[in-house]
């Protein structure tokens, strides 16, 4: 789950609440990024905007997996290993062509976000996050 206390929204009030689709299937499947993050939740970040993506410092330094991707659709849950970011794009990138969300470069792709991405533009850049596991 990733929280930001940016309007009154979900099950906390006060935060917008975003649940990926169950990250603990992913675990099972053998996915190193997935399995790396679960080891440090919960955990606090800040967001930061570019574009129409929100990205947060994770700490987590993994390597690129077969099958990153550089352009995803919205409301992906990305990883850039370039910067031990976590990405979320809920629409075009500054170098983005058309809808499409082009992110600066291949990233693990970890999931999809349950319910409307475009809740993610509430975010203000600086703004506190915290990912912690989701319910199942």
């Amino acid at each position: 789950m990733v929280e930001s206390p940016a309007c009154r929204r979900g099950r906390h009030y006060g935060y917008t609440n975003l649940l990926t689709r169950r990250p603990s299937d992913r675990v099972a499947q053998g996915h190193p990024t997935a399995q790396a993050l679960t080891k440090t939740l919960p955990f606090a970040s800040t967001a930061h905007i570019w574009g129409e993506e929100v990205l947060f410092d994770t700490r987590v330094p993994v390597s690129r997996e077969t099958g990153a991707r550089q352009v995803v659709e919205p409301g992906t849950v990305a990883f850039r290993t370039d910067g031990d970011t976590l990405a979320l794009p809920y629409g075009p990138t500054t170098i983005s062509q058309g809808d499409k969300c082009r992110l600066p470069g291949p990233c693990n792709v970890l999931g999809h976000i349950d319910g409307d991405p475009r809740l993610l533009a509430t975010l203000r850049n600086g703004g506190p996050i915290r990912v912690e596991p989701a319910d199942d």
